[in-house]
């Protein structure tokens, strides 16, 4: 009788003490490691590439050609996906796989996934630490300029005769705009992502523009060349040359290190108050 006591105690403290985790998207994928359980990562996708370890673990797809042969392959205890492919959690469910969703589209719910990411895997202080500094840093961005329109660009081109994609109200950009007390020159109620023209770009006058470019220079693009169009539109942010680009890979990706985003939008502001 004690020995199978004793099994199903050895066999219930493997079940709870390793995991075997899938995640299906970069923002989960780098929450987990900053979490410290990315060692118990046995698959995630094509795009996972933060930190760099990240590169050689199991690839089950990419955005929208995740493999669920590939996922039955790795055998996870767990899978956590962000929740815009409604199809793929639906067919993972039929497998009666562990597979938990979150949103990452504002600072809110960024937060909300790390906390309960953090209490899934037995993080919770660490959970706790990580949503404290991106609260601090949106402490760190306050009054350095006031009632400035600001306009993010999301993946810019030279050519502003095609369309322009920018970031909505209802993403966690526009939490960080409203946070340093100054406003996204984009406003709607939609929750679509937000398409615009250059006439509309003028409407808006923004003063400053901020343009995400992380792949800049896989596509041999310099700062000086995405900007020179920019620059001759008749808007407040031309004039005033407050055009801007940040080039770094976590600019768009919702997940703990939205602080280094913050930190290089407040190095922004700093550069427009120094003007």
């Amino acid at each position: 009788m004690k020995k199978l006591i004793y099994l199903i105690l050895f066999f219930s403290l493997n079940l709870f003490g390793e995991q075997r985790i899938i995640t299906l998207s970069p923002s989960i994928n780098e929450i987990v490691f900053a979490l410290g359980s990315g060692k118990d990562i046995v698959a995630n996708t094509e795009y996972c590439n933060f930190p760099e370890e990240s590169k050689a673990i199991l690839k089950v797809g990419g955005y929208s050609s995740v493999s669920l042969e590939k996922i039955l392959i790795a055998k996870p205890s767990i899978i956590l996906a962000q929740d815009y492919d409604e199809k793929l959690i639906s067919n993972i469910k039929k497998l009666n796989l562990n597979v938990k969703t979150f949103k990452t589209n504002n600072l809110k719910s960024i937060k909300t996934t790390i906390t309960t990411i953090g209490k899934l895997l037995d993080k919770e202080n660490k959970a706790k630490e990580l949503t404290q500094d991106i609260d601090n840093s949106l402490k760190s961005i306050k009054n350095i300029v006031l009632n400035k329109k600001i306009l993010i660009v999301i993946s810019p081109r030279k050519d502003l005769n095609k369309i322009i994609y920018v970031a909505g109200n209802n993403l966690y950009f526009n939490d960080i705009i409203e946070a340093s007390n100054n406003k996204n020159a984009y406003v709607s109620s939609s929750l679509s992502q937000p398409i615009v023209n250059v006439e509309k770009i003028i409407k808006m006058n923004p003063d400053i523009i901020i343009m995400l470019a992380p792949y800049i220079n896989q596509r041999n693009i310099t700062h000086d060349d995405l900007k020179k169009n920019w620059l001759d539109l008749p808007i407040t942010a031309a004039k005033k040359k407050m055009i801007y680009i940040i080039d770094k890979e976590y600019a768009g990706i919702p997940s703990n290190r939205v602080v280094n985003f913050i930190k290089d939008y407040k190095d922004i502001l700093i550069d427009v108050r120094n003007k």
